[in-house]
């Protein structure tokens, strides 16, 4: 039977969209192939008709989940610095990893991993500090990252951090709040 044009591009995206949003709620660890597979409608063998291994999905699953997280909360065009800050800084992101910021969501894991990984992780991470510098209106093409960009950067992915690891509401809310204000 032969497929439509396109079709083993769609799988494939399908593939790595259910996989970014798995790792960041069951983090690297947590993910099968097999149980991959299952949600896709797929069999366990099929995968390797969409990727070489397990490292080549999980590289492009962040890449993928880190394209996300900027489209919808770090777009220059879709917010400004205070949206945000509240679209990250937000208890939303917080209570729903799934659909957040792969650094915040995996980043501790990611020194443990393999080579290409690790690489995906470092482009995600350096990503995200460049989107905020962005945003904070100071990056032109060819200029070094401002401090004011690590900063925020590091303050953001560390409340968010900070408010899912905490066990009080109150004291995630005042995290993410502090930050915002700051």
């Amino acid at each position: 039977m032969r497929y439509p044009e396109g079709h083993k591009e769609a799988v494939r995206a399908n593939i790595l969209e259910l996989a970014a949003r798995a790792l960041r709620r069951d983090g690297l660890a947590g993910v099968s192939i097999p149980g991959l597979m299952k949600a896709a409608g797929l069999t366990h063998g099929g995968f390797y008709g969409y990727f070489e291994n397990r490292d080549e999905l999980v590289a492009q699953a962040v890449m993928l989940a880190a394209q996300q997280t900027a489209a919808r909360v770090l777009s220059e065009a879709a917010v400004d610095k205070d949206g945000m800050l509240a679209g990250y800084l937000s208890d939303e992101h917080v209570q729903h990893p799934e659909f957040g910021c792969v650094v915040a969501a995996l980043g501790t894991e990611a020194p443990k991993q393999s080579e290409p990984v690790r690489r995906a992780f470092a482009e995600a991470a350096r990503g995200l500090i460049r989107a905020v510098d962005k945003q904070l209106g100071s990056r032109r093409r060819g200029a070094t990252l401002t401090d004011q960009a690590l900063r925020l950067a590091a303050q953001m992915v560390g409340a968010v951090v900070l408010a899912r690891l905490v066990d009080d509401r109150a004291l995630a809310q005042r995290l993410l709040a502090a930050v915002r204000k700051s």
